[in-house]
């Protein structure tokens, strides 16, 4: 279908609207999100608040819509507004132009991460109002700021506030991630993240001599240790093929400082490691492990977890969890494959998970290829709007347990 055709349906038409806002990092200014998706509430007849859990300058928009026994726990369906920095030269199109080429693919920052699940939600209720249907429990379509930058100022703040206790939330469902295939991955977990920091004091002096206890082979020990560490995982994903990234621990070093010249031995080198770690990992002992290796490098290193979140207990994908039953009713139902998998980055919905609340993250893009955060970033009309089919059928079925 040519491009010019896709640009007469309405909801391609009002996801192209969003994703020309450029709700992009640093600074966010929200009010062109708030001031869209107020206008789409309008247009369904729904009733919307917004909140600032945290800050003026961070809105959480809330669309309600009333479910027949609203005294039961109610549903979220979760967006966040915010995405990624672009490299404008890297992009063949203007990363906030939403262009359709003539094979249908919207290229936009936002295409797959995750401004189309926000209005996917939205087209399915408009298909399922325009039905007749209620659903039998609240649903809140929420859109939250901040995701990519950890959501401190957003849902970790919003799932605190006397506004959320008020909804009464029984599940959330949230974003997953793009599959290249024709498997669905679907999360019901996330690894826990660490931020490592190493402050490592040692000998200082001339570049020519070899002094003992130096920064740089302390540090070189430690970080040694790590690889190896890090090694041992790249061999269990080898050894495992049923395993997935988010089922092991992956470190990087991802910073490093020290030294004014090139031949001073520098008395002090810091180096930052980002850490996400398996949910089957003993973190104590982890922990230990670290503190051990310092140790046995000389002492003197300093450490620090500029972030450490921890344990956040898996949601249940088995009949304990009528929710997740619901959900999985309706991926038999259209027959779709489906890989549930513990996330290997973080959303949002752990917070919710924090909270005792079952959250899943899912998304109906496949066959696409994986450029979340990447440049030229897209998704083809065809796939948007089957994802609003796709969450046709999951919202009645998740609604009506």
């Amino acid at each position: 279908m040519c491009a010019e055709k896709w640009e007469n349906n309405e909801e391609i038409n009002i996801f192209r609207e969003y994703l020309r806002i450029p709700s992009v990092h640093p600074d966010i200014d929200y009010t062109a999100c708030v001031e869209f998706l107020k206008r789409q509430a309008n247009s369904l007849n729904l009733p919307v608040e917004v909140v600032y859990p945290a800050v003026e300058s961070k809105p959480v928009v809330i669309i309600k819509w009333l479910g027949k026994q609203p005294e039961l726990p109610s549903i979220i369906l979760n967006s966040h507004m915010d995405v990624v920095p672009v490299y404008p030269d890297k992009w063949t199109h203007d990363p906030f132009a939403a262009d359709i080429d003539e094979e249908g693919r919207i290229f936009a920052r936002g295409t797959q991460d995750m401004k189309s699940v926000g209005t996917q939600y939205l087209g399915a209720i408009r298909l399922l109002k325009a039905s007749g249907f209620q659903p039998k429990r609240t649903v809140y379509v929420t859109f939250v700021p901040d995701e990519e930058i950890g959501g401190i100022l957003g849902m970790a703040v919003f799932v605190k506030a006397d506004y959320f206790k008020q909804m009464n939330v029984g599940f959330s469902l949230d974003e997953g991630g793009t599959s290249a295939s024709d498997v669905h991955h679907l999360f019901y977990a996330e690894r826990i993240r660490w931020v490592l920091k190493l402050k490592v004091d040692g000998t200082a002096g001339h570049g020519s001599l070899l002094l003992p206890d130096t920064a740089g082979v302390k540090l070189n020990y430690v970080l040694n240790k790590l690889t190896e560490f890090r090694d041992s995982q790249i061999q269990r994903l080898k050894n495992d093929q049923s395993l997935s990234i988010g089922d092991v621990t992956t470190v990087n070093l991802t910073q490093l400082s020290g030294g004014v010249q090139s031949n001073v031995v520098p008395p002090l080198l810091e180096a930052i490691f980002d850490m996400r770690l398996s949910i089957t990992l003993d973190l104590v002992a982890f922990e230990q492990q670290i503190r051990d290796w310092c140790k046995e490098a000389g002492g003197g290193i300093e450490i620090e977890f500029p972030l450490k979140e921890a344990f956040v207990a898996a949601t249940k994908l088995d009949d304990s969890n009528p929710y997740w039953m619901g959900l999985k009713a309706t991926l038999n139902e259209l027959k779709l494959k489906v890989k549930p998998i513990v996330c290997f980055a973080v959303t949002d919905s752990r917070f919710i998970r924090q909270q005792g609340i079952p959250a899943i993250g899912f998304s109906p893009i496949i066959n696409t290829p994986v450029l979340i955060h990447d440049h030229d970033e897209f998704l083809k009309a065809e796939y948007y709007l089957n994802g609003i089919e796709v969450y046709k059928k999951i919202i009645p079925n998740i609604t009506e347990v």
